[in-house]
C-alpha cells in the first residue's frame, strides 16, 4: 500500500519528508512481527502509528489494546500484564488473565515505556525473548504469541545511562525504531491539519468554518505548539466554539493562544505526591541550581562590601554610603544573607560563607568554605531527614518530600539507605 492510500484510509493529514518517511517504515515494518519502538513528543499521534502497524498486519483481526504503563501503579501492572493467581496478594480473590494471555495473537501497544518499573522490565524482556511469561504467584510457564509496540517521549538511552532503564530491554525494543516528527518540524503542515479540524468542528457544531487572514495564518504556522497536534486540535476546537468573529485576524487568534519565547524556561509544578521520580528530580535540581547561584551572588555582595570597607576611596564622592555601610552591625549581614541563603524548602546548606567583623568594624576574617553540590548527596541527606521526622514511615516521608511512596522506595533501594 503506497503512503497516499495510508493516509487516506487513517485520515493522515500532511506532506512532510519526516511524515512520510515515518508512514513509509511503519508500512513495511507491518507484516514483520518485529517489535516496534516509536519515538516522539506527546501529542503527535504515535498511538495512531500503533493502530497503522496493527491494521497492515496478518493479526488485524485479532484483538488489538493500548496500555499506558505510566498510568499503572508499580504494585499491580505485573498482575495487569501477566495476570495473578487467586491469593497470590492481598485484594486477589480470584485468578485472573493478563494482557499478554488475553491478547494472544493480537497485537499490544505499551505507551510510555520508559514509566515502566525494573521488576516488570525483566518480565517483558523474557515475554520478548521466548515468549514466555508466568502469572504472579504462580510458577507455571505460559506460552504467548503477542505483536509488541511500545512508544516513549523519553529518552530511553538516557534513561539506561542513568540505571533506569535496562539496557538489554532498550535494544530488544529499538529493533525497528520510527520517529513521529514534531508539529514545529513540519510547518507546511501545521495550517492543513488547522482547515481539517475547523472543518470537522464545524460540522459538530452546526456553524461556519473558521477561517484565518494572511497575517493570522503566519502567526499559526511559526507558533511552537509544545503539545503538538494534540494542543493544535484543542485550539481549533476552541476558536469553533468561542470565536464570534468566523474570519480571524492575528490579534484574536493571539486570544487562544499561550504565550511563549524562545527561551522557555522549565515550569515548576507543584507535586501531588503521585507523579513520578524523573519530574521530581528535575524540579529538584532546578531548586538547587537557584539556591546555589543565590548563594553566590550573596558571597559576591559580601566580597564588595568589604573592598568597600577596605577602599573607602572606591566611592569617596559619596561618603555617606560609606558611614551607613560602617553603621550595619554584623548581626545584620549575617540576617540578610540567612534570607536569601536560605530555600523555602527547609534545605540549608552545611557550610556557609562567612564574615566576622570585630567591634571597631575593622576586617577581621573573611573565610569561605566550599560546600558539596552534588544533587545526589543532598537528595540522599534529605530523603534521611524525612525518615528520621516521621519515624521511618515511608508514607508520610514520601509527601513531606513531595514525591510517591513507590519512588521513594526506589530511592532507599539506589542510596543503600537503611531504616
Amino acid at each position: 500500500m503506497d503512503i497516499q492510500s495510508i493516509k487516506n484510509r487513517f485520515g493522515i493529514i500532511g506532506n512532510s519528508t519526516a511524515l512520510n518517511y515515518a508512514l513509509q517504515v511503519a508500512a513495511q515494518v507491518s507484516n514483520t512481527d518485529l517489535t516496534v519502538l516509536i519515538i516522539g513528543e506527546s501529542g503527535v499521534g504515535k498511538e495512531a502509528f500503533a493502530h497503522i502497524i496493527h491494521a497492515l498486519s496478518t493479526r488485524k483481526h485479532n484483538a488489538f489494546i493500548a496500555v499506558n504503563c505510566g498510568a499503572i501503579p508499580e504494585g499491580t501492572i505485573d498482575s495487569e500484564l501477566f495476570g495473578h493467581e487467586k491469593g497470590s496478594f492481598t485484594g486477589a480473590v480470584d485468578a485472573r488473565k493478563g494482557y499478554f494471555e488475553t491478547v494472544s495473537g493480537g497485537t499490544i501497544f505499551l505507551d510510555e515505556i520508559g514509566e515502566m518499573p525494573i521488576g516488570t522490565q525483566a518480565r517483558l524482556l523474557r515475554v520478548l525473548e521466548s515468549g514466555e511469561f508466568i502469572r504472579v504467584g504462580s510458577s507455571k510457564v505460559q506460552k504467548t504469541d503477542v505483536r509488541v509496540i511500545t512508544a516513549t517521549n523519553k529518552d530511553l538511552l538516557q534513561l539506561v545511562q542513568q540505571g533506569k532503564f535496562r539496557e538489554d530491554l532498550y535494544y530488544r525494543l529499538s529493533t525497528v525504531p520510527i520517529r513521529v516528527p514534531a508539529l514545529r518540524d513540519r510547518k507546511e503542515d501545521v495550517y492543513l491539519l488547522f482547515r481539517k479540524f475547523a472543518s470537522d468542528f464545524s460540522d459538530k457544531y452546526k456553524s461556519s468554518a473558521i477561517q484565518l487572514d494572511e497575517d493570522a495564518k503566519n502567526l499559526l504556522i511559526n507558533y511552537p505548539w509544545p503539545g503538538n497536534v494534540r494542543e493544535l486540535k484543542n485550539i481549533a476546537e476552541q476558536i469553533s466554539v468561542l470565536s464570534q468573529e468566523k474570519m480571524l485576524t492575528v490579534n484574536e487568534l493571539n486570544k487562544y493562544l499561550q504565550p511563549y519565547s524562545n527561551n522557555r524556561l522549565p515550569v515548576l509544578a507543584h507535586s501531588n505526591g503521585q507523579g513520578d521520580g524523573q519530574s521530581f528530580a528535575n524540579e529538584r535540581e532546578i531548586l538547587y541550581k537557584l539556591f546555589f547561584d543565590m548563594k553566590k551572588d550573596v558571597t559576591e555582595l559580601k566580597r564588595m562590601f568589604l573592598d568597600v570597607l577596605q577602599n573607602p576611596g572606591i566611592i569617596s564622592k559619596d561618603s555617606s554610603f560609606i558611614n551607613e555601610l560602617k553603621e550595619l552591625k554584623t548581626s545584620d549581614a549575617l540576617n540578610l544573607q540567612s534570607v536569601l541563603v536560605q530555600p523555602a524548602t527547609g534545605y540549608q546548606p552545611a557550610q556557609q560563607s562567612t564574615v566576622a567583623l570585630n567591634s571597631h568594624d575593622d576586617i577581621h576574617e573573611h573565610e569561605e568554605v566550599e560546600e558539596s553540590l552534588n544533587i545526589m548527596d543532598k537528595e540522599k541527606e534529605l530523603i534521611v531527614k524525612a525518615l528520621k521526622k516521621h519515624k521511618s514511615k515511608r508514607k508520610d516521608a514520601a509527601l513531606d518530600l513531595g514525591i510517591s511512596e513507590r519512588t521513594l522506595y526506589r530511592k532507599l533501594k539506589e542510596y543503600n539507605i537503611d531504616e
